[in-house]
C-alpha cells in the first residue's frame, strides 16, 4: 500500500480510522439523505452471516419470524408513556400520503413493541395461546442528530423478537435467555468478548422493567451496546390490553418481552479486530474466509498456475470453505495482498510457478502481519490445513479481545483513578448511587453505567462516589 493510500493509524486518530475502512473496505456508503447508509454487498454478506448464526439460534428457542408492518398509528405509541416520552425526539412522521393530509399521523417504525401489542391483543385470547415468540428481521428508522456509519444511522437493520407469556416467571426466563443468545453469538461466532449485564433505570429501555445487555469493548476503550433483552412486565399488555382466560376461566394480562440486536455489530467487530492495516474478520463471520492469489509474470506460466488455483479453490469449496479467486490481471500481487487485508480476508493463499513445481502454497494469516504470519505447506490435504487455521485465528482473535478488554477495565475506589480510568477503557466500581448522581457522574466525565454485571461477588463494598455502602458492582465507560 503506498503512503498516499495508507489508513490513518488507529492510535492517532480511531474515528477517521474507523470511517475510512468502512469506505475503503467496500462495506458502506453515505446515502442521499444526510444519516442514511448504504449497505454494500461485502458489509451485507457480513450481515447475512450474522443474520444467519442468530436465526438458527433463536429458532432452536422455539422463536418463528413474521413480518409488520412499518407505519404504526401515532394512537399506538401514546398508549404507553414511557415508550412516547423516549422515543419521541427520534420519530419520523408522517402527514402526508396521496397527496392529501392524513387524518392521524403515521410513525416510521422505530421499534414495533406498539403494533405487536396490537396484534397481540387480537392474537391472544386463552392459555393455550401462549407462549407467542416472533421475530421480526427489518430496519426501523429513529431520527438521530449524530450519525455514524453502522454504529448510528437514520435507518438501520436489526432483529427485533416479541415474545408474550402466562407468568412473570416465564418472560423473566425468556428476557435472560435471548441475552444468553446474543453472548454466544457475539463471543463464538465474531470472537467479541461481551459482559453480561444490567442496564440502571436511566438506562433502562423505554417502558421496560428491565433491560440486559451485551457490554463490548471497542479498540479504543469505548463502549458498545450491542444486543439487549427486555424485560417489558405487564406494561404493553395493560396499555394494549393483552389478556388471556387462564385454566380457571379467570382473565389475566400477558408478560411480554423484546430483544434487539442491529448491524451496529457490524462496527464492533470492526471496532474490536481491526488494526491499521484495516478490517480483520473473524473466520465464522467472514464473507471470504480465503483469498486465492495467482502469481506469474509470462504468459506461459499463466495457465499452470491458473489451474492449479482453481483445483484448490475446488477442493476447499467442496470442504464448505468461503474461497475468492483473485484473478484480476490488470494488478499485481502486492496490490492485491494489501486489498485484501483492507477488506480483513483471515487467510490468504499464494501461489505461484515454483510453488507449483514444490507441490506447495504460501499460507498467510490476516491477524499476524508480516513474514511471521506466512508459511509454506503442502497442497496435500490442504483443505484440512486452511480449516484448522481458520480455526486457530478465531480463538486467537476472542483471546487477543479479551485480554485487551481485562488490561483496560480498572477497579477503581475514588473518583480522582475514576476519570483516569473512563478514559481509555471500563472503570469496574462499587455503586450506591442515585439517578441524579448518575446523571451527575454522566455530566462531568462523559461515562454511563453500561451495565451491572450478572456475575456479581460476593460482599459489599465502598461506593466510590458517594462513600456509601455498596452492594454491587457497576461498569462505567464511554460509549459509542
Amino acid at each position: 500500500m503506498a503512503d498516499k493510500d495508507k489508513l490513518v493509524s488507529r492510535s492517532e486518530d480511531f474515528n477517521e480510522w474507523y470511517n475510512s475502512v468502512v469506505l475503503r473496505a467496500d462495506m458502506a456508503d453515505y446515502g442521499p439523505v444526510r444519516g442514511t447508509m448504504i449497505v454494500k454487498p461485502y458489509g451485507w454478506t457480513l450481515w447475512e452471516n450474522i443474520q444467519q448464526a442468530l436465526d438458527q439460534r433463536f429458532k432452536a428457542t422455539g422463536v418463528q419470524n413474521a413480518g409488520f408492518p412499518m407505519f404504526i398509528p401515532m394512537s399506538f405509541l401514546q398508549k404507553e408513556a414511557k415508550h412516547v416520552e423516549g422515543f419521541a425526539p427520534e420519530l419520523a412522521v408522517v402527514t402526508h400520503g396521496g397527496g392529501q393530509e392524513l387524518g392521524e399521523p403515521i410513525v416510521v417504525r422505530p421499534t414495533s413493541e406498539t403494533i405487536i401489542g396490537h396484534t397481540y391483543a387480537n392474537w391472544i385470547q386463552s392459555y393455550r395461546d401462549l407462549p407467542l415468540l416472533l421475530n421480526l428481521w427489518n430496519s426501523v428508522v429513529r431520527w438521530e442528530l449524530r450519525t455514524k456509519l453502522f454504529l448510528r444511522t437514520l435507518e438501520f437493520y436489526w432483529q427485533e423478537g416479541h415474545t408474550a407469556h402466562a407468568t412473570a416467571v416465564e418472560a423473566a426466563e425468556r428476557t435472560r435467555m435471548m441475552l444468553d443468545v446474543y453472548a454466544d453469538f457475539a463471543i463464538n461466532e465474531a470472537a467479541v468478548p461481551v459482559i453480561r449485564g444490567e442496564k440502571s433505570e436511566l438506562e433502562r429501555f423505554a417502558g421496560a422493567n428491565q433491560t440486559l445487555t451485551i457490554e463490548a469493548m471497542m479498540g479504543d476503550g469505548k463502549a458498545l451496546q450491542s444486543g439487549t433483552s427486555h424485560n417489558l412486565g405487564q406494561n404493553f399488555a395493560k396499555a394494549f390490553d393483552i389478556q388471556y382466560l387462564d385454566p380457571n376461566n379467570e382473565l389475566q394480562y400477558a408478560w411480554t418481552t423484546s430483544w434487539g440486536l442491529s448491524t451496529r455489530f457490524v462496527g464492533a467487530i470492526i471496532m474490536t479486530h481491526g488494526d491499521d492495516n484495516g478490517l480483520i474478520l473473524p473466520p465464522r463471520l467472514a464473507p471470504y474466509q480465503v483469498v486465492i492469489v495467482p502469481i506469474y509474470r509470462k504468459d506461459a506460466e499463466k495457465t499452470a498456475v491458473l489451474t492449479a488455483a482453481q483445483r484448490i479453490q475446488q477442493e476447499l469449496t467442496d470442504a464448505g470453505i468461503r474461497v475468492k479467486m483473485d484473478d484480476r490481471d490488470n494488478l499485481t500481487p502486492g496490490y492485491k495482498f494489501n486489498d485484501w487485508e483492507l477488506r480483513g480476508v483471515p487467510a490468504r493463499i499464494e501461489i505461484g510457478p515454483r510453488d507449483i513445481e514444490k507441490n506447495s502454497v504460501a499460507l498467510a494469516r490476516r491477524d499476524v502481519p508480516g513474514r511471521d504470519g506466512k508459511q509454506f505447506v503442502s497442497q496435500d490435504g490442504l483443505a484440512a490445513t486452511v480449516q484448522a487455521l481458520l480455526v486457530d485465528i478465531q480463538a486467537s482473535l476472542l483471546t487477543r479481545a479479551t485480554q485487551f478488554r481485562d488490561e483496560n477495565t480498572h477497579d477503581v475506589t475514588n473518583y480522582d483513578e475514576f476519570k483516569t480510568a473512563v478514559q481509555t477503557g471500563f472503570a469496574r466500581v462499587w455503586w450506591d448511587g442515585s439517578n441524579q448522581e448518575e446523571l451527575k457522574v454522566k455530566e462531568e466525565t462523559k461515562a454511563t453505567i453500561r451495565c451491572f454485571p450478572l456475575e456479581q461477588p460476593e460482599g459489599s463494598g465502598t461506593c466510590f462516589y458517594t462513600g456509601r455502602p455498596a452492594n454491587k458492582i457497576a461498569i462505567f465507560g464511554r460509549a459509542y
